[in-house]
């Protein structure tokens, strides 16, 4: 067993000879807030609304079950992370599991989706900026996005650094306003039964029970992000350990955190008074008599605008690394700095963000629009492409006799039931007219990836030629089964 665990740890100093490593700069403090800092964002603050004018109180429940599946998927990569140590990005774990096609696909496809959110999150922060400086919002958008550019050019560990605070103040604000709210409900400040709002204007499911289901798709895209953690673990000192504690208990508490502010907001402000793109937080601190409480939560949305835009830049960057090392991106995506930072790979990432920021004001209803649709499913193929390829590499460590150091719960019944929820979640968008064009254009995504991997193929020498390193290890350990 000792012999087997260090076979399959060893792939990370062997894919070092193969291609150049990152640096190991971040510590667990830094990976922990980053992986709470990946799901609390403006989809929270924000993005809520739309979520509570929608489903009413019972909202709650919408974010409960999607926190769940999310939960799921990650305590997946926490098994998958010590099972197979030292693979840098948990998209590899599809290549791993289920062959080079879900890699490359999988790969692609997170990383077009993180650009996308880098040009969305840096005209919000523009447009949230323009209350306060004159000027328009593509100016502002360039200037923010160069900013978030130069930082991560630096150093992993100023990425670190700046998310590790950008995260500490998210996650301080939910927890005051968790704090208030509570005291508020319990009847601090007023007289009258705040719960009241919970049962008045139709109860608490005002459209019914499936109104809760109908939901998820929407509130799925706002609890993910957790996955991030598993990226920057790769240039972490201990990165098996840092994914694992991140399994365990950092979602759990942003569950806690999504669940407990939408049953707090739903208590202290009637349902129907809530306006979709408007923040439900500032109606909550308003109803409380909180001073100050848009300018505040502006501040903490802005915050959090920036914390995604900074995020999505390192994650785009690490990913085409990681597809480079592979043979499915372009070499030159493998130079380092000095200071060990993919420096082609960030840049070619910022590209690709000013061009979207550009087609965000000059096309926001044309080619912006799509390229937002054609992300909208993509977290969902990467995740199910990720239960998928749990599934396989447990089955192939069973026929070995090895048990996982950290399993996933009720295996293979969890593991189904996770596959079944995304599956479910994607016939639920094709079912719903408003979201069909995001899952459309989704597919389309895949398709050309597809098409990219089979044109990759026919390039490639017989034996694959990508298959160094971790990978040549982990092929010969886990996908056939060889000793």
């Amino acid at each position: 067993m000792a012999e087997s665990r260090t076979q399959m740890g060893g792939p990370r100093e062997a894919a070092g000879s193969a291609a150049p490593r990152l640096g190991v700069a971040l510590r667990q403090r830094h990976v922990t807030m980053i992986s709470l800092g990946g799901i609390i964002g403006a989809g929270l603050f924000v993005g809520s609304s739309a979520t509570l004018s929608t489903v009413g109180p019972a909202a709650c429940l919408s974010y409960l079950v999607a926190g769940i599946v999310v939960l799921l998927v990650m305590r997946m990569l926490g098994e998958m992370a010590l099972a197979v140590p030292g693979v840098g990005s948990f998209t590899e774990y599809a290549r791993i599991g289920l062959g080079d096609w879900a890699g490359f696909t999988s790969g692609w496809l997170y990383w077009y989706f993180w650009v996308i959110v880098v040009a969305v999150e840096a005209v919000a922060g523009a447009a949230i900026l323009q209350r306060w400086i004159p000027a328009p919002v593509w100016m502002i958008g360039l200037v923010l996005l160069s900013v978030m550019t130069f930082i991560n050019l630096m150093s992993v560990k100023s990425y670190g650094e700046f998310e590790f605070w950008f995260a500490s103040i998210k996650v301080a604000a939910i927890m005051v306003f968790i704090a208030i709210g509570a005291a508020w409900v319990f009847g601090f400040g007023h007289t009258h039964s705040a719960l009241a709002n919970l049962t008045a204007a139709k109860g608490f499911l005002p459209f019914g029970a499936m109104s809760v289901f109908a939901a998820v798709p929407t509130v799925i895209f706002a609890v993910g992000g957790a996955e991030i953690a598993t990226i920057a673990a790769a240039e972490s000192d201990n990165p098996a350990k840092s994914v694992a504690a991140m399994t365990r208990s950092v979602i759990l508490r942003v569950i806690t955190f999504y669940v407990g502010s939408m049953f707090l907001i739903a208590c202290i402000v009637p349902w129907t008074s809530i306006v979709t793109g408007h923040s439900p937080f500032v109606a909550a601190l308003e109803t409380m008599r909180v001073p100050g409480s848009a300018d505040i939560m502006n501040a903490i949305v802005l915050v959090a605008v920036l914390s995604a835009l900074n995020s999505g830049l390192y994650v785009s960057s690490r990913i085409l690394f990681r597809l480079a090392g592979r043979g499915d991106a372009p070499r030159a995506l493998l130079r380092l700095t000095p200071s060990r930072v993919p420096r082609l790979a960030v840049l070619l990432s910022s590209v690709v963000g000013y061009v979207a920021i550009v087609a965000a004001i000059v096309s926001p209803q044309g080619v912006f629009l799509f390229l937002v649709n054609a992300s909208g499913a993509v977290m969902l193929l990467v995740y199910l492409a990720t239960a998928l390829a749990q599934i396989r590499i447990r089955r192939r460590l069973a026929s070995d006799g090895e048990q996982p150091e950290l399993p996933m719960w009720l295996f293979p019944w969890l593991s189904y039931a996770v596959v079944a929820a995304i599956v479910g979640v994607l016939i639920a968008m094709g079912m719903d007219a408003e979201l069909r064009p995001q899952l459309m254009a989704s597919i389309a995504s895949l398709a050309f990836a597809s098409a990219a991997w089979l044109l990759a193929a026919k390039r490639r020498p017989a034996d694959g030629g990508t298959r160094t390193g971790y990978l040549a290890a982990a092929d010969g350990r886990v996908l056939s089964g060889e000793r």
